[in-house]
């Protein structure tokens, strides 16, 4: 651990695959975070099949890592530039002999034996989903458009609470679907509905997970509005709209 980048060892099995090809496997793998939101994966180059490497001139500097090389990868029939990096003369001692792969360059990701996607999971993220028995009441425009004795809870850590309802408990004559989807690692793919009310479309206020990933699986086929652009009342209660990235 520096003062400048938080370091941690990871317990779990790390593999990572392209073009059907395993590229790396390891046990050691260190979790770095680049991002505050979530680590990125930095891999002992003995656990790397460096012969699938290819050194290319393109560099990208940090202040608290030092210059990081990258790579292409290939793997089975697929080529990807720039895939992968490391930083040969980081300050932070940590990281010589490691190895990180942009995410999305690759084609799939294992932790375990569980396929991880979108990015690293934090392990110090936790999601919660309760069921409850508040009274959740939704207005979009003074327009009630949720009415719910039966929400279930889901609770994020860095997050606002999300109020999860039951279709039969939400006007879908005012949805519209969207083709928008997003990619969470701790939920899954969520599918999104615009909300219309008096002639006026709020886009993609409104997402489901059809099928997410089990540690959520009680969120599936129910959904949840955007407390950030809404009026969400509990227990008869306004509450105050959260500022947060989506907004």
């Amino acid at each position: 651990m520096t003062s400048r980048v938080r370091i941690e060892p990871g317990p779990k099995r790390i593999r990572v695959y392209l073009g059907g090809e395993l590229i790396a496997d390891t046990t050691t793998v260190k979790l770095v975070w680049e991002k505050p939101y979530y680590p990125t994966y930095f891999i002992p180059d003995v656990d790397v099949r460096m012969e699938l490497l290819t050194p290319i001139s393109h560099y990208k500097r940090s202040p608290s890592r030092g210059e990081a090389r990258f790579f292409t990868v290939k793997g089975g029939n697929s080529t990807a530039e720039n895939a992968a990096y490391h930083h040969p003369g980081s300050p932070v001692a940590e990281l010589s002999g490691h190895i990180a792969f942009v995410w999305d360059a690759m084609d799939a990701w294992f932790e375990e034996d569980e396929e991880v996607f979108v990015h690293a999971r934090d392990p110090y993220t936790r999601v919660d989903v309760l069921p409850s028995s508040r009274h959740i009441r939704v207005e979009v425009n003074g327009t009630t458009v949720a009415d719910s004795h039966h929400p279930r809870l889901l609770f994020e850590t860095g997050l606002p609470t999300r109020y999860y309802l039951p279709k039969t408990d939400v006007r879908m004559d005012l949805l519209e679907p969207s083709a928008t989807q997003s990619h969470c690692p701790y939920k899954g793919t969520a599918q999104y509905w615009s909300v219309q009310v008096d002639g006026e479309v709020h886009d993609d206020i409104v997402w489901g997970y059809r099928t997410p990933v089990e540690e959520s699986i009680r969120v599936a086929g129910l959904v949840s509005f955007y407390n950030e652009k809404v009026d969400v009342f509990v227990d008869d209660v306004i509450q105050d709209r959260p500022k947060t990235v989506f907004l």
